[in-house]
């Protein structure tokens, strides 16, 4: 019986180490997706990429809270024009056994287009961000069909940074300050290794 349960016992251990692993594998090809495929730093500066290691402590399931909002508000972006969005929902989760409430958005231009209209953006500083991660906060996106009995689940190993990280020219979204975390987010992209 107790070579059973050891043996039992080895087993989980392999298999959680395996889950670990394949979800860490998962990351990292997505990473290298993203730096590949990236619309704005080409193949020269791909080396300039960075991101914190995988940490599932970073992947967690969040309640979800519909917000009707038919009045919208601009959101501040880095340049001239700005940008309408409509507050969609509030997240709700912890790390660090802290508390944490993430405003989901919906921009009114993607939400006329045919292909984008069920997308919603969450962009949002951390205690990272102007230190380690870009100063001008990060985004994750999410799409209408991702939220599931009002459960999303929230993985900032794949948050990354807008174009302005990189480059001048661009009106990227300030996150507002209700998307202000009071929390090191070590995960996702880091600033960017090339200053413009």
């Amino acid at each position: 019986m107790r070579i059973w349960l050891f043996s039992f016992f080895i087993v989980l251990g392999f298999t959680a180490a395996a889950q670990k692993k394949s979800y860490a594998d998962s990351i990292k090809a997505y990473q290298k997706n993203y730096v590949e495929t990236h619309e704005v730093v080409k193949k020269p500066d791909w080396k300039f990429f960075k991101f914190y290691p995988v940490n599932t402590g970073y992947r967690v399931m969040a309640s979800f809270e519909k917000i009707i909002d038919t009045s919208g508000f601009i959101m501040k972006t880095s340049g001239k024009l700005s940008k309408k969005y409509f507050r969609y929902g509030i997240l709700s989760f912890t790390i660090d056994n802290k508390p944490i409430h993430l405003t989901v958005y919906q921009s009114e231009q993607l939400m006329a287009s045919e292909q984008y209209r069920n997308y919603l953006f969450v962009p949002f500083t951390d205690l990272t961000s102007g230190d380690k991660s870009y100063g001008g906060g990060r985004y994750m996106d999410f799409m209408l069909d991702d939220i599931k009995d009002n459960k999303l689940l929230v993985d900032f190993n794949k948050a990354y940074n807008p174009y302005c990280a990189y480059t001048s020219g661009y009106n990227c979204p300030i996150p507002p300050r209700e998307n202000d975390i009071a929390v090191a987010i070590r995960a996702g992209e880091m600033d960017f290794g090339k200053k413009h």
